[in-house]
């Protein structure tokens, strides 16, 4: 995909999406630059338009700090972009190596350095991502232990800076299946970390999502709305950035298991109900790993479902 085809203007359906954008009322919408990263490189300014024409007012960036470095942009230049088109820095993914007793202050420090490049944007939220499955060197309930503990002292850390921070589970790392999910929470404080759920790897990690949502919705800061359904890819996956995954991959498996909003199997409906019941007041990502049609037209479908499935729930 070329840039002509990335930025097309595609006029027929954003006319006819005129004036139905999301709300961004009570659940403000954005974005994930992680898609960018799949796709041929194109300057951030070009992300921010495909944002603003399609109703998606935040982000969160992936990959700091070298997101900077990526699209060579400081984050003055960032935050005059954002900011002229009247979006939003949401939060940024951050991990680290939370289960390393020796890496703990490291950690720490990495927290606050992210929650400073965040305050430059408003931002408010802290999406914790655990350390992967494979760096576990020491018992595994050793591991899942410091890791909490870590949690907490960055929960610690960011209700200090005005911040919140929450749990990001993921596939392939030490908050994956539906006990650790419960583990994770039981081993840290609610009143210092919270949940920022990520819909699609709780449904392919074994989780009833819904079920989830409902047990720890009054610890939900923030999520990513990704749809899912486990699929056997019946070729190879070939990105557009040139990465080709072989389709008897795990890799190719997972990005054939990801869809624009209402194509899977996640009862989003359910959740926006949950959500309803506490009043919640924040962001959700509309996150996805792949858009088969490109981001324009993945983000226009999920719009249009957003607008005509959930905003009649709740705004």
């Amino acid at each position: 995909m070329n840039r002509r085809e990335f930025l097309g203007t595609l006029s027929a359906s954003l006319a006819a999406a005129a004036g139905r954008l999301p709300a961004n009322r009570n659940i403000r919408w954005a974005l994930s630059l992680g898609l960018w990263s799949h796709f041929r490189p194109v300057p951030f300014t070009d992300v921010l338009d495909v944002m603003k024409d399609t109703g998606f007012i935040g982000i969160r960036l992936t990959g700091f700090p070298g997101v900077l470095k990526t699209y060579n942009i400081t984050t003055a230049q960032m935050e005059k972009e954002v900011s002229k088109r009247n979006l939003h820095v949401a939060t940024i993914s951050f991990g680290g190596p939370a289960q390393d007793p020796a890496q703990r202050q490291k950690v720490l420090a990495d927290a606050k350095r992210a929650m400073e490049f965040l305050k430059n944007f408003g931002a408010t939220d802290l999406c914790v991502f655990p350390p992967g499955r494979q760096r576990v060197g020491a018992s595994w309930d050793v591991a899942f232990k410091e890791m909490c503990e870590t949690f907490n002292q960055i929960g610690a850390l960011a209700n200090d800076m005005g911040f919140r921070a929450g749990l990001h589970n993921h596939l392939d790392e030490m908050v994956e299946k539906p006990d650790e999910v419960d583990k994770c929470m039981a081993m840290t404080d609610p009143k210092l970390f919270h949940f920022s759920p990520d819909t699609a790897h709780l449904h392919l990690g074994g989780s009833n999502v819904v079920e989830k949502f409902q047990k720890y919705k009054d610890r939900i800061t923030y999520m990513d709305y990704k749809d899912a359904q486990w699929t056997t890819p019946t070729e190879d996956v070939v990105l557009d950035n040139g990465t080709v995954y072989k389709k008897d991959s795990k890799q190719a498996r997972f990005f054939a298991s990801i869809y624009d909003l209402g194509d899977g199997e996640i009862d989003f409906p359910a959740l926006h109900r949950i959500l309803k019941q506490v009043r919640f007041k924040g962001w959700i990502c509309v996150d996805l790993d792949t858009a088969r049609k490109g981001p324009r037209v993945s983000y226009e479908r999920s719009g249009a479902y957003i607008v005509n499935k959930l905003e009649p729930i709740y705004l």
